[in-house]
């Protein structure tokens, strides 16, 4: 009649939403016509959303109908905000899939990112299609890198962000002069800290960087490269790849006093 099993009944009596019948000798629970009310309220109350523990408290004595239209304001309160995600979460996808669409790549292997990022990644992806040869693997790690910062809510990392994506500019012009850092890195890969070439790709990245994320730099306070996400950072490249960051990143302090 409440159309629930004996196995949701056992475990409303454990929880203490049902009281318990008295068994008869042969051990039977017996039970009554109010039983099968308060069963077929409780799945009506959960059949709106409502948790074990709010059927609970609106079962309560004294005026189970006041507690209900709290219970059901604060349910429909939250449903609101999840509507919400919702309805953000799906336009959020529908642009994603627009970009797929509109790029015969599809998305990055990065995905998701922001539009932003996207739209920075397919500039890459354009120009990592012109080389030669394979894209560098520092290409491919700066992008992860990207839409790892990106989805860092601290104020570190979106400085960081801000920097690398400034640095990198934008247009083919710009793009070529970075994939051309890139290969110079990958060269650096199993190369001596103090190998001639360090110094020249740190120059290269210096020039790379604008202006104003130069003063921007200038006026922090030097990276803390002992821990945090700093050391990590430079624990991802290779010895003679980090120095080559190091020392550009002097030569943009340098540069903005």
């Amino acid at each position: 009649m409440a159309g629930v099993t004996p196995r949701t009944v056992r475990h409303y009596h454990r929880i203490g939403l049902l009281p318990e019948p008295e068994r008869k000798p042969n051990g039977y629970r017996s039970y009554g016509l109010r039983d099968a009310v308060r069963l077929s309220r409780i799945r009506r109350l959960t059949g709106l959303g409502l948790s074990l523990d709010e059927v609970a408290e609106v079962l309560e004595d004294g005026t189970p109908g006041a507690d209900l239209h709290e219970v059901l304001t604060e349910l429909d309160a939250e449903l609101a905000r999840q509507e919400d995600a919702i309805r953000r979460r799906r336009a959020r996808i529908a642009e994603l899939i627009e970009l797929a669409d509109a790029h015969p790549g599809g998305l990055p292997a990065e995905a998701p990112v922001s539009p932003e990022l996207n739209a920075l990644f397919a500039e890459m992806a354009e120009a990592a299609a012109l080389l030669p040869g394979p894209e560098p693997a520092a290409a491919a790690r700066e992008r992860e890198l990207l839409a790892m910062l990106e989805s860092s809510p601290t104020a570190e990392a979106g400085g960081w962000l801000a920097g690398l994506r400034q640095a990198m500019g934008s247009g083919p012009e710009a793009m070529h002069r970075a994939y051309r850092v890139y290969e110079r890195m990958d060269e650096l890969a199993d190369a001596a800290p103090d190998d001639p070439r360090v110094g020249e790709l740190a120059r290269a990245i210096a020039a790379m960087v604008p202006d104003e994320v130069a003063r921007a730099v200038g006026a922090a306070a030097p990276e803390d490269t002992d821990g945090g996400f700093a050391e990590a950072f430079f624990a991802a490249y290779a010895p003679a790849q980090a120095e080559a960051v190091r020392q550009a990143v002097a030569l943009v302090r340098e540069r903005a006093r």
